[in-house]
């Protein structure tokens, strides 16, 4: 199978984004445990949802978020359009899903395909990663995003957000280092 490997440049992502293009240079590099560190010091962490957020790379097609949680929260019924994957640093969840649950806990990877209906609930302190991976669609001879895809993606997100996440911060660190933002767009 040939490899089209002019749909994506490094750089690409950096052009797309008008808000924190430092989330998606062509290079990142980050340091989970002191993001980890820093999220135990955010507000969200100390309110009463006891969950705290923060995107660590943000491409037009491709999002990494660093996700906090306190024993016993949850993240209410959502679903993403893009496949998704949560791959669990600390600690361990629970997904519930249409037909069955599913426990992850440290060292373990959930890829949930599109639209997956489900909800994530800490059964002790955890942290995790969430990627998001939308669609590119072929429009006019270029390369695009399906915006209905990625509108939904970002409903996802911004619930996500809504139920403790960080807020969104302008200041981005120097290439290299570890970036502080937010779960909006």
């Amino acid at each position: 199978m040939a490899t089209n490997l002019s749909a994506c440049h490094p750089g690409d992502g950096i052009q797309a984004l008008n808000r924190l293009p430092g989330l998606a240079e062509p290079r990142l590099q980050i340091d989970l445990e002191r993001e980890l560190q820093q999220l135990r010091q955010e507000d969200s962490w100390q309110r009463e949802t006891g969950r705290s957020s923060k995107t660590l790379a943000k491409y037009p097609d491709f999002r990494i978020v660093l996700i906090l949680m306190k024993s016993g929260t949850r993240m209410r019924q959502h679903r993403a359009e893009g496949r998704v994957s949560i791959q669990q640093l600390e600690g361990q969840v629970c997904v519930h899903l249409a037909d069955r649950k599913v426990n992850v806990s440290a060292g373990h990877l959930l890829v949930l395909d599109c639209g997956v209906l489900h909800d994530v609930e800490a059964l002790e302190e955890s942290a995790f990663l969430l990627t998001i991976s939308w669609r590119r669609e072929k429009s006019d001879g270029s390369e695009s995003f399906s915006s209905a895809q990625q509108h939904l993606d970002e409903e996802a997100v911004s619930r996500m957000d809504d139920e403790g996440g960080a807020p969104d911060a302008a200041a981005v660190n120097p290439p290299g280092a570890a970036r502080k933002a937010g779960l909006g767009s």
